[in-house]
Parts: C-alpha cells; sequence; structure tokens
C-alpha cells in the first residue's frame, strides 16, 4: 500500500509528515524502555524481514496482489514503539533507494502504514491476550487477529487522508468500499505471515518475544495419576535455559531474510497490489507522479545495467536486507546506548550524595 506522490495534497502530506516526525519521536523516547542488549540487534532484524517479506506479494483476487505491511509483526516482536520506528526505516529504505512509496508522501506512508497498523493490532492484541488464557497458543492467536485488522484499518485511514486531501474527485464511499474490501483481504495473508513467524520465535526464544516476556506456561508433573504443578524453584532451570546469545536466532532470521529477499522474491506476484488496483479502476492512478528517485540504481527493486531479470531482482533485494539491517540495528543501538547514558547519568548524582552523607 505505497502511496505514491500525487495521490495526496501538499498541504495534507505536509500535515501527515508533521504527524509522522512526531509519531517517529514518541517512538525512539519510547523505544529506550524497550530495546536492551539483546532486542536492540533483533529489532534491525525485523526490519530487514519487513523489508525482504514485502517483496513477496502474494494473489488475494483476479488481478490483485498484496503484500505484508508488518506492522503487527514488528509491535508483537519488539514492542509497539519499537514496531513504528522498524516501519519507518523500512519505508525511508524503500523510499529512497527503490522509489517505492513516493518521498513527498513518505510521511503519509508512514502514519498509515507504520502508525496505524502498529496501534490497531497492538490494541486489539493486548485487548484478546487479556481475556484468553496466558499461553503462547493465546499469543499466536490475538497476533493472527491483530494483524488481520490492521489491514483494512490502515486502508481506511488512507481513504481519510484522500477523503480530505486527494487530488482527484472520486466518489469516497466507492474508495472506501473497495480499498476495505480488498485489503480485508490482504490482511488474512498478513495475518497467518504474522501469526506463523510470531509462533516460530516464540517456540524457540520465547524471551525474545516482547509481548510474550513473562508468559510462562507452569512444568507439571504427575503424582498418583493427576497432574500437579511443579514446585517454584524448577522455574529458575526452565527460565535459564531459554536464555541466552542471541546469535543463532539473528543467523537464522539474517539468511531467512536474504534468501526471500534474494530468490524466492522472483516467484511474487506480478499483479498490482491493492491500492494500485483500486487507484486504477477509480481513476485516480493518472495523478502519480514521477518518483525522485526513479534514476537510482536500485530503482523498481532492479540492479541497473544487470540485464538477467532473476539475477537483477535477487540482488537488489539481498542490498536491500543489508542496508535496512545495518541502518536498523545503527539506529536501535544508539537508542538504546542513550536510554544507558540516561540512566548512568541519573545514578550517579544519588550514587555522589549518598557518598557525601556517608562523610
Amino acid at each position: 500500500m505505497h502511496v505514491p506522490d500525487g495521490f495526496i495534497n501538499a498541504p495534507v502530506s505536509v500535515a501527515a509528515g508533521v504527524a509522522a516526525a512526531a509519531a517517529v519521536a514518541v517512538s525512539l523516547r519510547g523505544a529506550r524502555r524497550e530495546l536492551d542488549e539483546r532486542t536492540a540487534p533483533l529489532a534491525g532484524l525485523v526490519a530487514a524481514f519487513i523489508f525482504a517479506v514485502q517483496m513477496l506479494n502474494f494473489p488475494v483476487a483476479a488481478g490483485t496482489s498484496g503484500h505484508l505491511l508488518g506492522g503487527a509483526l514488528a509491535a508483537i516482536l519488539v514492542g509497539p514503539y519499537t514496531g513504528v520506528l522498524c516501519v519507518s526505516v523500512v519505508l525511508l529504505m524503500q523510499g529512497i533507494l527503490f522509489a517505492d512509496g513516493g518521498l513527498t508522501a513518505l510521511g503519509v506512508n508512514i502514519t498509515v502504514m507504520g502508525v496505524v497498523t502498529v496501534v490497531v493490532a497492538y490494541a486489539i492484541f493486548r485487548g484478546l491476550l487479556w481475556i484468553l488464557p496466558p499461553t503462547r497458543s493465546s499469543v499466536t492467536a490475538a497476533a493472527f487477529a491483530g494483524a488481520l485488522l490492521s489491514v483494512p484499518a490502515s486502508a481506511a485511514a488512507f481513504t481519510a487522508l484522500f477523503a480530505v486531501g486527494g487530488t482527484t474527485d472520486v466518489p469516497l464511499g466507492k474508495v472506501l468500499t473497495a480499498m476495505v474490501g480488498v485489503h480485508v483481504l490482504i490482511g488474512i495473508g498478513e495475518a497467518a505471515i504474522t501469526a506463523a513467524t510470531v509462533g516460530a520465535v516464540i517456540a524457540v526464544r520465547p524471551d525474545l518475544v516482547h509481548a510474550a516476556r513473562g508468559l510462562t506456561t507452569p512444568l507439571k508433573l504427575r503424582v498418583d495419576g493427576a497432574l500437579v504443578d511443579a514446585p517454584a524453584a524448577a522455574a529458575p532451570a526452565a527460565a535459564a535455559g531459554s536464555t541466552g546469545s542471541t546469535k543463532k536466532v539473528w543467523a537464522t532470521g539474517l539468511v531467512t531474510a536474504l534468501v526471500l529477499a534474494g530468490f524466492v522474491s522472483f516467484y511474487a506476484s506480478a499483479s498490482p497490489d491493492g491500492l494500485e488496483k483500486v487507484a486504477a479502476d477509480k481513476g485516480f492512478d493518472e495523478k502519480v507522479e514521477d518518483h525522485a528517485a526513479a534514476g537510482s540504481p536500485l530503482a523498481d527493486y532492479s540492479v541497473k545495467d544487470v540485464d538477467d531479470a532473476r539475477l537483477s531482482g535477487g540482488l537488489a533485494g539481498v542490498i536491500g536486507v543489508g542496508v535496512t539491517v545495518a541502518a536498523g540495528t545503527g539506529i536501535f543501538w544508539a537508542v538504546r546506548r542513550r536510554r544507558g547514558d540516561e540512566l548512568t547519568a541519573t545514578s550517579t548524582p544519588g550514587s555522589a550524595s549518598t557518598s557525601t552523607s556517608a562523610r
């Protein structure tokens, strides 16, 4: 649902840009509480994984495709504030390097694809976990529901912006119906990908899933034919086995992202995505403006001067994953270090006063 330049007028694009900048600023502050030594590099990996999976358009209807938006997945894996930053990094890389999503529409895209999806998905996810039993399957089910509903919510948010600042006179009821209708179908694919990914990570390292922290399944012992909770003393040992180095998880995730972007993406659907299809059907695709980065050597997810389509697309995907993971990891480490510096600055005066009092 990458909005190109020309769909939304300048005043509304600027307003959306201001809103997106404010959301990113709030998220930078909130991410300091979410990130630690283990999750900072994983947040960069989540951004790269979202980039890779967004290259895999899947068919949802005749002549229409969809792709992952990623807000729900990021929010559940690394937290809502960090999730907004993950999607923002992906959209920035796509707009600058690959001419995907307009540069003047970057604020619109961050608001619609990042902020709205994260807020809606995480609110639904947390609401369902409050009702459901605290189990891993509940986390997966809640992730499915949150992801499913976040996509049509994002489509509705775009329609709202189009209602205020659309550059084409199109009946808004028809735009809303078409956008929400096709994105409900895309939401099913989003939900399946999100639930499968969250479930896979929970199965091997539940401690690395932000939304599953503190979620434990009591160890059961059979005593006289009945199942009873194991003694509490057994819990630390079990917990210790679930923590540790993230290198294996990080390497596995990075290899997966590289394979998806570098190889599997060649087999993605070539049909227009939901927004492109609706724009063509309703006639406002004529307002699309040339992308400022159209001359980029990686524009349209291909490498300039590489004639083989499979090789060109694969190289572009690999480069995109590499750049995104590097940029994301650098940003999240900087955010994490800023928190550490603040904690040090906060604790130092207290320590000094305590030392003075002792004297």
